[in-house]
């Protein structure tokens, strides 16, 4: 993600939003809504739209078009499917536990699932409270219990839609969540 001067941004494990002051290298400088000078990592920080910039990014809904495509057999397309210029790609937020915390030799089974249930809890809140349409969260084939708790939470949450995220991309390992939103 690429920030500059002047982007209003959010931290994603914090609840304070702010204005981009500098960036250098991977380290962005914000000045909080507070007034407080505050450094992050890149990795740490959502660039935040106003609903003017998302209703453009979204773009219009047309129920004959969709219509339409749906009525229309599909067509076998193949080779990489090409992103629309100014499309901004979902966040992705990895839930491996070595991606969440330095240590976790002396974490139990419960414990690491425990992190990863209650960080994906974090960031469905922050794309709900920003009202970010999409998300990516990237839980990994193993087992398949992380998945399971997943889907078991996500089904609580009303106003949610996920599914597997694509294949080609994450394989089986991660799910797409979709935020309906209210107008």
């Amino acid at each position: 993600m690429k920030l500059q001067i002047g982007d209003r941004v959010a931290v994603l494990d914090d609840a304070f939003e702010g204005i981009v002051s500098s960036v250098q290298n991977d380290r962005v400088t914000i000045e909080t809504t507070d007034g407080f000078q505050m450094t992050y990592f890149v990795n740490e920080l959502i660039k935040v739209n106003d609903s003017k910039e998302l209703r453009n990014q979204i773009g219009s809904f047309n129920p004959h078009q969709v219509k339409s495509t749906k009525e229309e057999p599909k067509r076998h397309v193949s080779g990489p499917k090409k992103k629309v210029k100014g499309e901004i790609p979902p966040p992705e937020f990895d839930l491996h536990i070595e991606k969440l915390v330095k240590n976790h030799k002396h974490l139990t089974n419960f414990d690491i699932l425990t992190i990863q249930l209650d960080t994906a809890k974090r960031h469905l809140d922050f794309a709900m409270r920003n009202r970010i349409p999409k998300i990516v969260l990237i839980h990994g084939v193993g087992e398949g219990i992380l998945k399971s708790e997943l889907d078991f939470m996500l089904a609580r949450y009303d106003g949610i839609d996920f599914r597997e995220a694509s294949f080609q991309k994450y394989g089986q390992g991660a799910t797409e969540v979709y935020f309906r939103q209210n107008s």
